[in-house]
């Protein structure tokens, strides 16, 4: 895990195993993030003034903001989910399984529902719900057509996907960590690299 992890009016973000956070992204406050999930780079979680809840093997591409409502709801991700880049999601719920296409934007109280997908650069106006196998577009967004067996094998490839491009980026960081090690006692060096 790298990033910056920053605690917010004394809450600090909270992890499962194996989670991938890139450099440069930023989570703060009340998050808690599921086992193998991975937040890419230049996101920014903020759990500040309501929670941040996201499960297991979903990832949040590169750019994207999750972002919360003080007076409404916080915003919740299942598992299993994948949101594209640049992607914009505020006080919203998605569930399992579910697809957020390249900058589109998931305004407050809205529900997507399992399996349901939002296509690149679609607005999903407040208080809309995505219902199961739909596929919306469009701005504002609204029911383009159901989803075919392409689409649903898509979206389903692409957690796994995720999970293993994250788990690649923990073992390159691992190792590298390792070698710096090595390096720093082979130069009579403490193992931290300092002296």
């Amino acid at each position: 895990m790298t990033g910056r992890l920053l605690p917010y009016r004394g809450r600090l973000p909270r992890f499962a195993e194996r989670v991938f956070i890139a450099p440069g992204a930023s989570v703060i406050g009340d998050v808690e993030i599921g086992v193998q999930s991975s937040i890419w780079f230049g996101c920014v979680v903020r759990g500040d003034v309501n929670i941040v809840r996201i499960g297991a093997r979903t990832n949040i591409q590169d750019g994207t903001v999750v972002h919360v409502s003080k007076d409404g709801q916080g915003t919740f991700l299942g598992s299993d989910i994948t949101v594209g880049h640049m992607a914009l999601l505020h006080a919203c719920t998605v569930e399992d399984g579910a697809f957020v296409g390249m900058r589109a934007t998931i305004m407050d109280d809205c529900l997507v529902e399992a399996g349901a997908m939002v296509a690149a650069g679609a607005l999903v106006t407040p208080g809309k719900r995505v219902r199961t196998g739909e596929l919306w577009a469009g701005t504002p967004a609204k029911k383009i057509r159901d989803l075919n067996e392409q689409d649903r094998t898509m979206i389903a490839k692409l957690a796994p996907r995720y999970v293993a491009l994250a788990a690649d980026y923990l073992a390159a960081r691992d190792g590298a960590a390792e070698s710096v090690a090595a390096n720093a006692v082979a130069a009579g060096l403490p193992a931290g690299g300092g002296r």
